[in-house]
């Protein structure tokens, strides 16, 4: 930590309760979480596999996991330093049964989904000019990181008669998805808080085995990502 500024020192060494850094781009905020992490491991004797950092990209995700290598060595193996979306896919396949799918469920990328949005609005009789299916998946998509499921959607949008229509592609769209075991890139997050919110269980594990959690650019978490972290 040598080359570590004050301030740097200071959210480093703060490590119990809430901590926010807020600093302009390159000046060492992801430094501060590398050794940050280093410094809870070391100083507060925390086992590794009892520390979550999430970032927004696979390629911050790998460079956070080489840069802790670099500080840890072996030590660092048992970090859980991803994506949301690999943390969550991560945490689903110990427990995604208890809301009805199967462990060895597919994602669906967006190729399928446009696939599945086609024969929606096909059984449903809806013209693809009128419901473009890019432009409906991109509704759902927004329902999905404001926590709203389809029954959620159908009960906002009841007395509008555009989005009701919208409301019945969604509910059809996730019937098929479920159908085929699959989720689309919005359920991995959904269905993570999902799975914690409804199974005690679930919760309190989670909530016991990540004593601390870090994440990178925070302030870029959408309300599905705010409430997992939550």
């Amino acid at each position: 930590m040598n080359n570590l500024n004050d301030r740097q020192l200071e959210a480093v060494k703060t490590t119990e309760g809430p901590v926010l850094v807020v600093a302009g781009a390159g000046s060492g905020k992801t430094t501060v979480i590398v050794n940050r992490i280093a410094y809870i491991i070391h100083h507060n004797g925390v086992r590794p596999g009892n520390i979550l950092a999430i970032t927004f990209t696979n390629k911050a995700a790998r460079e956070m996991r080489e840069r802790v290598e670099t500080l840890l060595g072996d030590t660092a193996a048992g970090l859980w330093i991803g994506t949301f979306h690999s943390m969550c896919v991560r945490i689903l396949r110990t427990c995604i049964d208890l809301l009805g799918y199967t462990r060895d469920f597919i994602i669906f990328d967006s190729s399928d989904t446009r696939t599945v949005m086609k024969e929606c609005l096909r059984e449903l009789n809806l013209d693809e000019k009128n419901f473009p299916p890019r432009s409906i998946l991109s509704i759902i998509s927004n329902a999905k990181n404001d926590m709203m499921d389809y029954e959620t959607f159908e009960n906002v949008y009841r007395n509008d008669f555009r989005m009701s229509k919208v409301a019945e592609i969604y509910r059809l769209y996730q019937t098929k998805l479920k159908r085929n075991n699959a989720l689309d890139f919005d359920d991995i997050i959904l269905n993570t808080v999902k799975v914690l919110s409804l199974n005690e269980d679930v919760k309190l594990y989670y909530q016991g085995k990540f004593e601390y959690v870090l994440v990178d650019e925070y302030q870029d978490t959408n309300n599905a990502q705010y409430m997992l972290i939550r």
